[in-house]
C-alpha cells in the first residue's frame, strides 16, 4: 500500500470531526446574568440598567438589551412601568408553588424510572461529586452537583414534556437555594448525604423507600418560611 493510499484510510473523515461553535453575545451575555440572577449576586427587584452592564462587560448596548429579552422569555426578568427591566421578584405564592411542584416533578420521575427498570448506576457520578465538594467546603461546587443529579434524574424518567418543564423550574429552584443559603447556613455533609439513599432504593427496586425520600427531599424547606425570604428581600 502506498503512503497516499494509507493518508487516506487514515483521515478523519467529516462525521468525526465536531464542529466549532460560535455562540452568539447576546446568548453569552444572558448566561452569564442568568448565573448571576440564580445564585442571587443579582437579587430580585435589582433593576437591569443596559448601559451599566454594557460597560461592565465591555460590550454594546444591543446584545445587552437582547440578553435581557431572553431572560424575560425565561420569567427571570419583568417589565416595570416607566423604570425598565428588573430581575423579578418572588413571591411568597411563587416560593410554595415552586417547592410542591418540584415534588410533584422528582415523584413522577422515579415512577417512571422503577416502571421501567432504567439503569440510575450514572447518578452516583454527582452523589460522589457533592460528598468531595463537601469535604472541601465548596458550596458551589455542591449546589452544581446537586442540580446535575437532579435533572440526571429527570432526564432518566425519559419523559421530554417533564425535563423540559423541570428545567424552567429548576432556574426558580436555584434562585430560592441561593437565596437561602446566603441567609442560612446548611451542613453541606448532610445534603450531600441525602442523594446516596435515593440511588440505593432506586437500585433496589424499592418505590415506597425511593418516593417517601425524593419526597422528604424536595420537602426539605417545609420548616422553613418563605414568607421570611421575601421579608428578608424587602
Amino acid at each position: 500500500m502506498s503512503m497516499t493510499q494509507a493518508s487516506v484510510l487514515t483521515a478523519p473523515t467529516a462525521a468525526d470531526l465536531e464542529p466549532i461553535e460560535q455562540t452568539p453575545l447576546r446568548v453569552q451575555i444572558a448566561d452569564r446574568l442568568r448565573r448571576a440572577i440564580i445564585t442571587a449576586k443579582l437579587r430580585p427587584g435589582t433593576v437591569l440598567v443596559e448601559t451599566a452592564l454594557a460597560e461592565q462587560m465591555n460590550v454594546s448596548r444591543a446584545p445587552v438589551r437582547e440578553a435581557i429579552a431572553i431572560l424575560e422569555n425565561d420569567g427571570l426578568v419583568e417589565t416595570l412601568a416607566y423604570k425598565g427591566k428588573r430581575v423579578k421578584p418572588l413571591t411568597v405564592r411563587e416560593v410554595e408553588e415552586t417547592w410542591s411542584l418540584r415534588q410533584t416533578f422528582e415523584v413522577m420521575a422515579i415512577r417512571r424510572i422503577l416502571e421501567r427498570r432504567a439503569d440510575v448506576a450514572s447518578l452516583w457520578i454527582p452523589c460522589r461529586a457533592m460528598r468531595d465538594a463537601a469535604a472541601l467546603g465548596d458550596r458551589e461546587g455542591l449546589i452544581l452537583a446537586d442540580e446535575q443529579f437532579h435533572r440526571m434524574l429527570i432526564a432518566l424518567s425519559d419523559h421530554h414534556l417533564l425535563l423540559q418543564s423541570w428545567n424552567a423550574l429548576y432556574l426558580r429552584i436555584n434562585q430560592i437555594m441561593a437565596l437561602r443559603n446566603r441567609r442560612d447556613s446548611d451542613d453541606l455533609a448532610e445534603i450531600a448525604g441525602n442523594h446516596p439513599p435515593i440511588v440505593e432504593a432506586l437500585q433496589l427496586g424499592d418505590t415506597r423507600t425511593a418516593v417517601r425520600l425524593i419526597s422528604d427531599h424536595t420537602r426539605a424547606l417545609r420548616d422553613f418560611d418563605p414568607a421570611s425570604i421575601v421579608e428578608w428581600l424587602g
